[in-house]
């Protein structure tokens, strides 16, 4: 069987080390603040936004919650972020997604700013990245990276074919490990759903990062001996238990786990982690804007 790569413990490692990062910026006077903006009530997004909050509470990091009605009109949502843009106690600004029909999603992503954008998402943040600046990355690849090195799977030489090609995971993870650069250096192979012969692309990966949305897409039959399995979906499927469904990934974990060196669970795996990125962002800012 494989070794399971649990986002859960990695996450646990590394925020006692953000603990203490928080900590010494506490001292120096500045307390690490993040603020997250939910418009509406979508179920998803609440368990979402109270999971950071309650994370950023036990490092350290100050944390408020800002809920707007699901009506608020873009400009009221855009006059709100403009105010957070301006406080110089605030260090990380999240707004939820998704977001209501009213509202343009880019318009929002180009309105957070630049130095305060702990997502990731900002066009000019997004170029940087691709450029191999130094700048905010996107919270799920960041967490992807981690886990794979903090696992011992350094991707340098290795062929990674993601599948799902997303701004959020897939497009920014491809940037970030065909970069000359520790813990990149990887030949990237993007796939997604309208891919050709996709089993004859998921069985040369070293490495399969799935991200493409849909539960249990990638089979025993698509992957090599020895693959190592990074499954970021998480999908809700219909069950016989109490709450009438459970949570899957995008691979089909049983019949992988039998050929794979190591897999990532569902739920378990890519989650913590990535709520544990947001907060190492939100210290990296902390840090930037405190020097400024």
């Amino acid at each position: 069987m494989a070794i399971i790569i649990s986002g859960k413990k990695l996450a646990a490692e590394i925020q006692e080390e953000l603990k203490i990062e928080a900590g010494i910026l506490r001292e120096s006077g500045c307390v690490p603040s993040l603020t997250v903006v939910l418009v509406g009530e979508d179920p998803a997004s609440q368990i979402y936004v109270r999971a950071k909050t309650n994370a950023a509470e036990r490092l350290g990091i100050r944390s408020q919650t800002i809920r707007l009605p699901v009506d608020t009109t873009e400009k009221e949502l855009l006059e709100v972020l403009d105010r957070l843009n301006n406080d110089p106690a605030l260090h990380g600004i999240l707004v939820q997604l998704p977001l209501p029909t009213q509202i343009d999603p880019l318009r929002v992503t180009y309105s957070v700013s630049l130095d305060k954008d702990v997502d990731g998402f900002h066009p000019v943040n997004r170029g940087k990245l691709v450029a191999g600046e130094k700048s905010f990355v996107p919270c799920t690849p960041l967490a992807v990276q981690q886990m794979l090195l903090r696992s011992g799977f350094d991707p340098d030489g290795q062929h990674v074919v993601i599948v799902g090609r997303s701004m959020i995971v897939g497009t920014p993870l491809a940037s970030m490990l065909t970069q000359k650069a520790p813990g990149a250096n990887a030949t990237v192979t993007v796939c997604h759903t309208g891919t050709r012969h996709l089993a004859d692309l998921t069985r040369q990966a070293d490495i399969l990062i799935a991200a493409v949305g849909r539960p249990e897409a990638i089979k025993g039959n698509m992957v090599k001996d020895g693959v190592v399995v990074i499954d970021v979906g998480v999908n809700r499927v219909e069950d016989t238990s109490e709450k009438g469904y459970k949570l899957v990934g995008d691979v089909a974990f049983d019949e992988i786990a039998e050929k794979a060196k190591a897999i990532s669970p569902v739920p378990g795996g890519v989650g913590p982690m990535t709520i544990t990125m947001l907060l190492k962002n939100t210290i990296f800012a902390a840090k930037n804007l405190s020097r400024q």
